[in-house]
């Protein structure tokens, strides 16, 4: 497989600036997506569950969300990096 070829194009840096924070806002709507996911899995998990053996199943379930919340969390924070990065991109400078 061969790497793809990237082209130059003509795009000014407030069409740049505007493409990336909106990619940031897509992850961000993505990952409230997941967490939602998450959320309705347990929930599920939950109401399903009569007896007392359930309570091992919900505990494993709890573990993989949490797992899934830690994650979500690290790339919430590295989104928000990223996002620092063009705080000061569009304001003109005043002269």
């Amino acid at each position: 497989m061969s790497m793809p070829e990237l082209k130059n194009s003509e795009v000014s840096r407030e069409k740049a600036v505007t493409d990336v924070i909106e990619s940031i806002a897509l992850e961000q709507s993505a990952l409230s997506h997941i967490l939602n996911a998450e959320g309705q899995k347990l929930q599920k998990i939950i109401s399903l569950s009569t007896v007392p053996d359930d309570v091992a199943v919900i505990l494993s379930a709890n573990k993989t969300v949490k797992k899934m919340v830690n994650t979500i969390t690290r790339l919430e924070i590295l989104l928000q990096i990223k996002l620092e990065l063009f705080e000061d991109c569009l304001y003109e400078e005043d002269e």
